[in-house]
């Protein structure tokens, strides 16, 4: 059976489990009471709450994933629990996190030594998550089962950031689904998701070009209709050509990056530089030429304003607007791309990526696959 249970009181405990978590409920309206929604069998052996909502970081820093639980009855012997964290993708594939199991835990894959139990007190599953990474973004799942027993609960995980498009020095309408994945990592970046478009879209974002998004999709946002961009009486929004073939077609990306460990920042000098010059100027500053996500993310997040145009790292020449202003590229703020010009013969500034030398350890306590003496119980 369903039971809704207005847990004010436990609700608020999930939302302050840790100082860097920001939840948000369901339907993004403020004030209201938080309802969790918690699913029973008809035992009650196990009942899993999760909070409503997301919570949202960025990346480089520390969240918890709230996860609480209790049994039904409750003289359950702690070690017999057993609590697994999964990361869910769009298209239903399952990637282990966490798994724990008495005092035994172990993290797989990327997330080693990174993720740990939080330990909040009795029933709390929840686990931190340091050091954040552009892929830890999406959907993940809690599960605590007690023998046979057992139930689970989702958290999403969101990250703030910026969404941009892109396509390489060769043109429009060049990448496959694989191509698309990999010149956004090259730019500091991941394939964007739907949501996060469509956050982009909502903050004003128009661009008449589709793209890849991380699940396999091809869309692109409009929020100033024309006849170049579908039909000019079309209403604005995501326009969706569906799911394509990801080898076979080709267009542009659609890229995701967040916070970045250093700051952008355009290269003072007495003359202009062709490209090879540019990078040899980032390093001899003790810095490396700038990646395109490193300026959007400079730009979004740090508020990186520069009327000068510039190399990037991919060859292209581009500059960031916060304040719109004459001659500065047009009246909305934005990054401005110039486009690829010759790397040999022509000249212009650089804009330069230095990485902080003093970052905070984030790191989680190291994992423990230690076993009583006469336990033959595995994880």
């Amino acid at each position: 059976m369903m039971l809704i249970l207005c847990l004010e009181t436990i609700t608020c405990t999930l939302l302050f489990l840790s100082p860097f978590v920001t939840t948000y409920p369901a339907d993004l309206e403020k004030g209201r009471r938080r309802v969790v929604h918690v699913m029973e069998d008809d035992t009650g052996a196990v009942i899993v709450q999760t909070a409503p909502g997301k919570v949202v970081t960025h990346r480089g820093g520390t969240i918890t994933l709230p996860c609480r639980y209790h049994h039904e009855p409750e003289d359950v012997d702690p070690k017999r629990i057993r609590i697994k964290w999964t990361k869910v993708s769009d298209a239903f594939q399952f990637e282990d996190v966490f798994v724990a199991l008495g005092r035994q835990q172990k993290a797989f894959g990327s997330y080693r030594g990174r993720v740990s139990l939080e330990r909040a007190g009795p029933g709390d599953a929840s686990v931190i998550i340091h050091n954040i990474t552009l892929q830890d973004y999406g959907r993940y799942e809690c599960e605590v089962t007690n023998d046979m027993e057992d139930d689970t609960g989702f958290v999403n995980l969101d990250l703030e950031g910026v969404v941009f498009p892109y396509y390489p020095p060769s043109g429009r309408y060049k990448l496959n689904y694989h191509q698309a994945e990999e010149v956004c990592r090259q730019q500091d970046a991941i394939l964007a998701s739907h949501a996060q478009l469509h956050k982009a879209w909502l903050e004003g974002l128009d661009w008449c070009n589709a793209g890849w998004l991380e699940d396999g999709s091809v869309q692109y946002p409009i929020s100033h209709p024309r006849d170049q961009c579908g039909h000019k009486d079309s209403p604005p929004g995501v326009r969706n050509y569906g799911y394509r073939h990801k080898d076979d077609e080709r267009y542009d990306a659609f890229c995701f990056t967040s916070n970045l460990n250093g700051h952008v920042y355009f290269l003072k000098r007495f003359k202009k530089v062709n490209y090879l010059e540019a990078v040899k100027a980032c390093q001899r500053d003790n810095a490396v030429i700038a990646k395109v996500g490193q300026l959007y993310a400079a730009w979004k997040i740090q508020l990186l304003d520069r009327c000068e145009a510039g190399w990037v790292e991919d060859g292209s020449i581009r500059y960031p607007i916060i304040n719109p202003r004459a001659r500065c590229g047009g009246p909305e703020p934005g990054v401005r791309n110039l486009g690829f010009p010759d790397k040999k013969f022509r000249l212009y500034g650089v804009y330069c990526f230095r990485r902080n030398t003093y970052v905070q350890s984030t790191q989680s306590p190291k994992e423990t696959t230690t076993k009583p003496a006469n336990s033959t119980r595995s994880i």
